[in-house]
């Protein structure tokens, strides 16, 4: 029998797309080429530094924003200043850091353009600071004595769903990299603040990707997937304490627990041989079967 402790698990969120469209004009004076930054009419409150954003033309005309750029649509990374100003990067990394030198040059559009912006699904990034998390599943049972055999099929089992918390040390300097990996291996970071920024942005939701790990190292993993909303963020301040911050959230979703094993093995069709499939420069190994 194994007994585990918790120092193994972790969390990853991925930023999703949230399926509305935002709608602005984007002007030439809207631009401003020198400080590659630019306006449009919603940008503070609905968008978050990092998000992988579209830009596109309603009408698919030129977008005339990114220098060099020919096509209708452009997509890429935003950052968000302090009074709603938007400047365009090619990574994450920079994005979040405001590296202004990195940021893509641009055009003034030579007209008025009506455009739309959407987030993008993103990839998973680990979250940083958690101390401690709990995920919850649940089963409501469904009355289906009124309904016909085809739903009854559907409905019988219940509907599953599910809810947690997260604590984490509170942290908003985004502009460091870290290792939180079980294999040690280097990954751009998401921290809490993020998750704050989200539950306040009415105009796209507080949906975000979960990836809640039980147990994971090396390639052996065990854990939770699921699509979520962000329902409440508490932030606690006291003068001799560490800052913190409480995360409650729902799925809105399907509920898996996954599991992956150290050593993975595809059945040959004989149904007597397994091959073990490794990462490295020697080839497959073929294990017999008694």
């Amino acid at each position: 029998m194994s007994v585990y402790l918790g120092d193994k698990g972790r969390v990853e969120l991925a930023r999703v797309e949230s399926g509305r469209f935002l709608r602005s004009e984007l002007s030439p004076s809207d631009v401003n080429v020198e400080r590659r930054r630019f306006s449009v009419n919603f940008a503070l409150g609905a968008l978050i530094t990092g998000d992988l954003i579209t830009i596109a033309t309603e009408d698919k005309s030129t977008l005339e924003l990114v220098e060099g750029h020919i096509f209708p649509d452009w997509t890429g990374f935003v950052h968000v200043d302090e009074i709603g100003g938007l400047r365009l990067y090619r990574t994450f990394s920079q994005a979040v850091c405001d590296e202004t030198e990195n940021a893509l040059a641009l055009v003034k559009p030579s007209t008025t353009k009506n455009i739309t912006i959407e987030t993008q699904t993103d990839r998973f990034r680990c979250l940083a600071e958690v101390t401690s998390f709990d995920m919850t599943t649940s089963r409501d049972l469904v009355e289906v004595t009124a309904l016909c055999n085809e739903f009854k099929q559907q409905y019988e089992a219940g509907l599953i769903s599910g809810q947690g918390r997260m604590s984490c040390f509170w942290e908003h300097q985004y502009c460091r990299d870290d290792s939180c990996n079980a294999d040690g291996g280097s990954n751009t970071i998401e921290f809490s603040v993020y998750l704050a920024r989200l539950v306040l942005r009415l105009q796209q939701g507080a949906k975000f990707r979960g990836h809640f790990f039980i147990y994971a190292a090396g390639n052996a993993a065990v854990w939770y997937a699921c699509d979520c909303v962000v329902s409440n963020v508490q932030v606690s301040v006291t003068p001799d304490e560490l800052i913190t911050t409480e995360i409650d959230f729902v799925t809105t979703g399907p509920v898996l627990l996954r599991q992956k094993s150290d050593i993975s093995y595809i059945l040959q069709e004989d149904g007597l041989s397994l091959i073990r499939l490794e990462e490295n420069q020697d080839g497959a190994l073929l294990q017999e079967t008694d």
